[in-house]
C-alpha cells in the first residue's frame, strides 16, 4: 500500500508539469477533443518472484523462489485528448503466462501454466511537442485480472489438484513518444509502463489449501506500433 501510495504521488508530480507544455511549438492541429488509435506488438515481461509465503502445507523446499514466463501480444490502445497535451488512454490485450521455479531444488518445476490475463489499465498522459516528436509521460491504475489458470503437471505431481491467481489493483507508470507522418493522422508509437502490482497463488488439494504464496508481477510492458489520430 505504501509503494502504490508513493507511486500515485510521484504521478502527480509528473503530470503537474503538463501546463508548462500547453502550447504547441510546431504548428501542428488542435487536438483537444480529438482520438488516437494505437495497433502495437508488446512484450509482457513480468517478474513472478515470491515475496511471502502464507501457507505451506506439502514441505516447499528452502530457497524455492518462482518466475513468471514473458509473452509478445498484440495491443489495441484508445487515447482521447482533453486539451492539446493532456490526454486519457486505455489499452486492451490477453497475455498468457508459465509460472515456473527457477531456484531451489524444484529448480525447473513448472507449477502454474495457461495463465491468461487481462491487465485492465487507465493511464493520465502528459504530451509535449519538440517538432515532430512528441514524447510524453503518464501515470494511472490497473487492474489485473486472471481469466484462467491451470494448475501445472510438476505441481499436479506434489498433490495440488487446483490454483488460483488473486485479481488486484495496482499502479503504473508510463513514457513514451509519437511520431506523426505528414498530415494524413497516420504515425507511429514507441511506449513503455512499468507496472506496481502482485497476486496471491492458491494451490488447493482436493477442498484444502496446499501452498499460498504471494508474488511480486511488477512486470514491464514495451510496446511498437502503428497509430491513427480522428
Amino acid at each position: 500500500m505504501k509503494k502504490t501510495i508513493a507511486i500515485t504521488a510521484a504521478a502527480a508530480a509528473m503530470l503537474a508539469v503538463s501546463p508548462a507544455a500547453a502550447q504547441s511549438t510546431d504548428g501542428t492541429a488542435d487536438r483537444a477533443g480529438t482520438m488516437q488509435a494505437k495497433v502495437l506488438m508488446t512484450g509482457v515481461l513480468p517478474d513472478g518472484e515470491i515475496d511471502t509465503v502464507n501457507v505451506d502445507a506439502i514441505g516447499v523446499p528452502a530457497g524455492t523462489q518462482t518466475t513468471a514466463s514473458d509473452n509478445v501480444v498484440p495491443t489495441l490502445a484508445i487515447e482521447y485528448f482533453l486539451t492539446n497535451n493532456l490526454s486519457i488512454e486505455t489499452i486492451c490485450c490477453v497475455t498468457s503466462h508459465t509460472v515456473s521455479v527457477n531456484a531451489g531444488a524444484l529448480d525447473g518445476a513448472e507449477l502454474v501454466e495457461n495463465a491468461l490475463l487481462l491487465p485492465a489499465t487507465v493511464t493520465a498522459k502528459a504530451h509535449a511537442d519538440l517538432g515532430p516528436i512528441k514524447p510524453y509521460i503518464g501515470a494511472g491504475v490497473a487492474y489485473f485480472i486472471w481469466l484462467d489458470q491451470d494448475v501445472a503437471a510438476d505441481a499436479a505431481g506434489l498433490g495440488a489438484t487446483d490454483v488460483n491467481l488473486s485479481d488486484e489493483f495496482g499502479a503504473v507508470l508510463q513514457a513514451g513518444v509519437d511520431i506523426p507522418l505528414g498530415d494524413s493522422g497516420f504515425g507511429i508509437s514507441l511506449d513503455a509502463k512499468r507496472y506496481f502490482i502482485d497476486t496471491t497463488a492458491t494451490f488447493y488439494a482436493g477442498s484444502a489449501t496446499a501452498l499460498e504464496t504471494e508474488h511480486n508481477l511488477d512486470p514491464w510492458v514495451v510496446s511498437g506500433g502503428v497509430t491513427f489520430r480522428f
